[in-house]
């Protein structure tokens, strides 16, 4: 009985230490939250001109209320990648508008309807990029609309009205388009969302732009930034 006794104490002294491993892993591991801090997010917007449209329109609040819908986001795996991620996508909108000062493309000439059975352009409609990664083209807002039950073929006009639904259709973009790559080093994420534009010494200036955004905000999250910077 002594021996038995003497097992089912070692066992619960096991179990212990796991159970006390686990909430200590919990403890220590940071969320999204806690890595975008009001300073973080504040310090993009700071860059940007007082007159500015998204001055008053994107908020930490309104990027954490859209985050609720892709909980994956920033967490990669380690402590590390999780901030490479979210160090990435903050360089990419920042690039994109202008360190949240535009909710749209500034030329609206362009209303990049292309013919598309499954997401057809609604008629007077325009598909200029809006929102934090600038959301272009009919098949992007068509395919974003179905992925988060918004009909934004027909009111493509709320992702820039609605900052909610401008920060879920970032973060779509990002974990539909750009985050498959993100292995590879920023460059590649550059790549995914303005390649043809910018890559292959084509714009080699807007390409360094965001690298050096990046490294910015890898330099304040206390996290090397990794190889393959530009594309």
């Amino acid at each position: 009985m002594a021996s038995l006794s003497i097992k089912k104490s070692l066992l619960t002294s096991l179990l212990a230490c796991v159970l006390f491993a686990s909430v200590l892993g919990n403890a220590t591991a940071q969320s999204v939250a806690s890595i975008v801090t009001p300073q973080f997010f504040d310090g993009i917007k700071n860059n940007a001109p007082a007159n500015c449209a998204g001055k008053s329109f994107y908020s930490r609040d309104a990027f954490l209320k859209a985050l609720s819908s892709f909980p994956n986001f920033g967490k990669r795996g380690s402590a590390d990648d999780n901030k490479r991620e979210i160090a990435a996508f903050f360089a990419q909108v920042s690039h994109e508008t202008g360190s949240f000062c535009y909710t749209e493309e500034i030329d609206k000439s362009n209303t990049y309807c292309q013919s598309s059975p499954e997401y057809p352009c609604a008629p007077g409609k325009s598909y200029h990029g809006r929102g934090p990664i600038q959301l272009t083209g009919n098949e992007n807002y068509g395919k974003a609309g179905k992925a988060l039950g918004l009909n934004l073929l027909n009111n493509p006009e709320i992702v820039s009205t609605d900052p909610v639904v401008s920060f879920k259709t970032a973060l779509w973009y990002w974990m539909t388009a750009v985050r498959p790559v993100l292995g590879q080093g920023f460059g590649a994420t550059t790549r995914a969302i303005n390649g043809p534009v910018e890559c292959n010494g084509k714009k080699p200036n807007l390409v360094q732009a965001r690298a050096n955004l990046y490294t910015n905000y890898c330099r304040q999250l206390n996290v090397s930034p990794g190889p393959n910077l530009v594309c």
